[in-house]
């Protein structure tokens, strides 16, 4: 707690914060039953305003452990809920909606499945339709769009790191409770821990009359030097991934809450969140030393420090980045929180800082920093290089370098049933798409690599930009292009394939 307090610890963060350019960062940490807190930076940049420790920030999928314990507390409930238990098929609790590419995935994937990212589907993260769209997806339409897509390993095989399987677990909350998400969180978890200031998507916080407590997200602008600011939307698409939006002084009471045991979860329900399940990740390549491999229990990582068990999660999306972690055996949990993705390069620096300190770690025995390589999220471990093994048949058109098809041939509307439809365009002399109506919006621009067919496609960020490189090909019949396939899913090995929308079928 001395050192949280001291002007060394202070001058290390506002060296990474300026390092990072990241605007700002607010911290708790809490040691026995003492509690600490301060905010560093600013929370927005024009006008400034200083970043303290009741700054809203959104947390991304620090929501997850949120999400994990309100499932709990209904498994918990023998008395209302009995059906719902960690092995229960989830589509015995929704056999309507619950329904996988694969019947034998539809049969056997079970609550605990889908809380620890070994339900054998992969991301999809770009299928689901934000608030931008013009049918936008709720926790509902996420759940029954799981029949269109490709699983990509057997059941409990393999981590894969889901976010829509969180989405799917708050339907089951609704469908179970009557209740919103948003209704449940706070009567049952929120309200009793005293959370006042933690809100399901911004427009509650907002609701709450928040909204000057608020942090928009920034990226930093390398090309001209500067931030862009942003609001960061509702997402009711990714409810239980993420969307929730709170302050470290309020986040620190629900570490708090787990570590000691207290209001709603109780000592079994603590146990059951923290059962390790699954390996984040399986390589020891880049393992630290003293450190443990990350296991995935329920909505927390788990890992081995020193000798000591820590517990906690990593958020990260455009605009915003967080971490927050415990040590139950010596009584010690820290919640981090930053209106920049790049606060996620550096929050496991400051995690070993703070744990070396408490454990009174000799300088010469601690880890040396390597501040730009030190973000940790499993989502991003373990993931296959993009490798297309799948035969296509293509058209004979396709031999030869050049491109001698007009681009317009292209245009038009392709559809994937669970990837919805892309609209292909002629934008600066290239083919381009705008899938900005999804929930992680993004921008392809086609690169000619051969013939008729072959094209690399350049993913950009809907909100901070980049450029992401994937194979994509077309598919000709009697020179017209009639399908578009783009390697949309790294964790599969074939591309998603869309269709023509106006192909006349035999």
């Amino acid at each position: 707690m001395e050192y949280f307090k001291s002007p060394r610890f202070a001058s290390h963060v506002e060296k990474l914060m300026k390092e990072h350019r990241v605007p700002g960062l607010a911290i708790a940490i809490m040691q026995d039953d003492q509690i600490a807190s301060a905010g560093y930076g600013n929370a927005c940049i024009d006008p400034v305003k200083t970043c303290t420790a009741d700054t809203l920030f959104d947390i991304a999928s620090l929501s997850k452990s949120l999400t994990a314990a309100a499932v709990a507390l209904l498994i918990d409930d023998d008395d209302r809920y009995p059906d719902v238990q960690w092995d229960t098929p989830v589509s015995k609790i929704l056999p309507e909606d619950f329904v996988m590419a694969d019947a034998r995935y539809t049969e056997d994937v079970t609550v605990e499945d889908i809380l620890s990212h070994r339900s054998g589907l992969p991301g999809h993260d770009l299928s689901y339709i934000s608030i931008r769209g013009e049918q936008p997806d709720d926790a509902r339409s996420v759940t029954r769009n799981l029949r269109n897509l490709a699983v990509a390993a057997p059941i409990r095989s393999k981590y894969m790191y889901c976010n829509m399987m969180y989405t799917v677990a708050t339907h089951l909350v609704e469908v179970k409770t009557q209740q919103s998400f948003s209704q449940f969180l706070e009567e049952r978890i929120f309200q009793p821990l005293g959370m006042t200031s933690t809100s399901l998507q911004p427009s509650s916080a907002r609701a709450k009359g928040l909204g000057d407590r608020m942090a928009p997200g920034y990226f930093w602008d390398k090309e001209n030097g500067r931030h862009h600011e942003f609001d960061i939307p509702d997402c009711p698409e990714a409810q239980g991934a993420g969307s929730i939006t709170t302050s470290v002084n309020d986040l620190i009471l629900w570490v708090k809450a787990l570590m000691n045991h207290e209001g709603p979860i109780s000592e079994r329900l603590y146990d059951s969140l923290v059962r390790m399940r699954a390996i984040a990740d399986t390589s020891t390549k880049d393992l630290k030393p003293y450190t443990s491999p990350v296991l995935y229990a329920a909505g927390l990582d788990v890992y081995y420090y020193r000798g000591h068990m820590v517990v906690g999660h990593d958020g990260m999306i455009s605009g915003a980045a967080s971490r927050f972690f415990f040590l139950p055996g010596l009584k010690f949990g820290v919640v981090m929180l930053g209106n920049s993705a790049e606060v996620g390069n550096f929050t496991m620096t400051l995690t070993r800082a703070l744990v070396d300190e408490l454990l009174q770690v000799p300088d010469a025995e601690r880890i040396p920093q390597m501040e730009s390589q030190e973000g940790h999220d499993p989502s991003e471990q373990n993931k296959p290089d993009q490798k297309d093994s799948e035969d296509t048949q293509t058209d004979s058109q396709d031999s030869g370098k050049e491109q001698t098809m007009p681009l317009e041939a292209y245009t038009g509307t392709y559809r994937n049933p669970g990837y919805h439809a892309l609209t292909v365009e002629v934008k600066n002399d290239q083919l381009f798409v705008d899938a900005t109506d999804r929930s992680f919006g993004f921008r392809l621009t086609f690169e000619h690599i051969g013939g008729q067919t072959k094209y690399t496609v350049h993913l950009s960020d809907y909100w901070e930009g980049g450029d992401d490189p994937m194979d994509a090909e077309f598919i000709l019949d009697g020179g017209r292009p009639i399908k578009l396939g783009i390697h949309l899913e790294e964790d599969l090995k074939e591309k998603i394939w869309f269709e023509r929308a106006d192909v006349e079928k035999a």
